[in-house]
């Protein structure tokens, strides 16, 4: 709307200056001034044609018509994506075109001597060229500096947008590996507890009438476990509930008790507590280590514990009657385990313990979070084994 309003202003000034030029030219006026209603109506194109609208400007300067034409013309051009060299030669043609016109008609209308034509002349042309070139150069300037940091702003909120993308992705992968790690250590916890609590429990029901003194022994038995198995549920949900609490930025739950890194986890010094349960309820386990421990991390240390632990659940459930092997070897950098038990002696049932089918995928994802080797499979012997290798640094 303003380039229009621009180019009816220019217009109506070279139509009325188009009358002086179709006298002096003795032409028709109404020609005249039809071509100055043409020659100003060129502006409209300044944005998108400026070297036109200059051209245009510079071609009717000794027509003494396009004040506003060669004034705006001039801005635009310079204010322009059009080359600098472009510029700077127009601009040099509309200089000397200028002051050429000028010095002609002011070398008639006055009486001075050429020094003043000239110096009066020549500063008209500079009046009418430089400022607004210099204002378009400016102008020019300060839209492209605008530009490059409204891109850069886009730039930034579109790193922004994608960061909080990645934190949001983040946090959810995060909130999913702390289930995660929150069922494996329920179910390593519960699960072997549970298992010894229903095989002392069968073994119970089978000798209550004929030995006496032997059920009270499993009757004992399972209490302790059902109590050992509350004591490590209340830890866990004790240690949830201060994790919700918004006392002090959020921190994953597997770094403030009981996942691995934990210090208050069990240790390998609790293997053979351990290996005691299963041999009070009535499995023939045999334990064997190798090699003396140096002290391990936290997390080595309560994930050789629940691999063993996994392993000897497995063994209550799919395994009643069989011998089972306990291995443990302390080796430069490392600490292996392995779990081995033989085939089913035939005469123990089965305790009918539920599986979900997760313990040797929970026991997997320990190891290979350690960077360890974990492997497991049958036996040539009709066994199965388990076997996990964790670097102790």
């Amino acid at each position: 709307m303003g380039d229009v309003v621009l180019g009816g202003v220019s217009a109506v000034e070279c139509a009325w200056e188009g009358v002086a030029f179709a006298r002096a030219a003795g032409i028709p006026v109404g020609l005249g001034v039809l071509f100055g209603l043409v020659v100003g109506a060129v502006l409209v194109l300044r944005r998108r044609r400026p070297t036109a609208v200059v051209l245009v400007g510079i071609a009717v300067a000794p027509a003494a018509m396009g004040f506003l034409l060669g004034v705006v013309g001039l801005y635009s051009l310079a204010s322009s994506e059009v080359p600098r060299r472009i510029t700077a030669t127009l601009a040099s043609m509309s200089l000397a075109a200028t002051l050429v016109v000028m010095y002609l008609r002011t070398r008639g209308d006055v009486e001075a001597d050429l020094t003043l034509v000239v110096v009066l002349s020549g500063f008209v042309a500079v009046a009418l060229t430089v400022p607004p070139v210099l204002f378009g150069l400016y102008i020019g300037a300060r839209r492209r500096l605008m530009e490059s940091l409204q891109e850069r702003a886009d730039s930034l909120e579109r790193e922004l947008s994608m960061l909080a993308d990645r934190a949001e992705e983040r946090a959810e992968w995060a909130r999913t590996e702390e289930r995660t790690r929150i069922a494996r250590e329920m179910h390593d916890v519960v699960a072997h507890r549970v298992s010894l609590m229903v095989v002392h429990a069968a073994a119970l029901e089978a000798v209550a009438a004929k030995d006496p003194a032997r059920a009270a022994k499993n009757a004992a038995l399972v209490g302790d476990m059902g109590r050992q198995a509350l004591t490590e549920l209340r830890e866990m949900l004790g240690v949830l509930r201060a994790a919700e609490k918004p006392v002090r930025p959020a921190v994953p739950v597997a770094a403030v008790g009981f996942a691995e890194g934990s210090d208050d986890g069990p240790s390998l010094d609790e293997l053979e507590a351990l290996v005691g349960q299963s041999r009070a309820a009535g499995m023939a386990v045999e334990m064997l280590v190798q090699g003396t421990g140096a002290g391990y991390p936290a997390e080595v240390e309560q994930t050789a514990y629940r691999v063993v632990q996994e392993a000897l659940t497995n063994c209550h459930k799919h395994a009643p009657g069989a011998r089972v092997t306990v291995r443990l070897a302390h080796r430069d950098g490392e600490v292996a385990m392995q779990v081995e038990n033989g085939p089913c002696d035939g005469t123990s049932a089965e305790p009918g313990l539920p599986s979900g089918g997760n313990g040797l995928v929970g026991m997997r994802e320990r190891v290979l979070g350690l960077g360890g080797v974990f492997v497991s499979g049958p036996t040539d012997a009709g066994g199965f084994k388990v076997s996990a290798v964790l670097p102790v640094r």
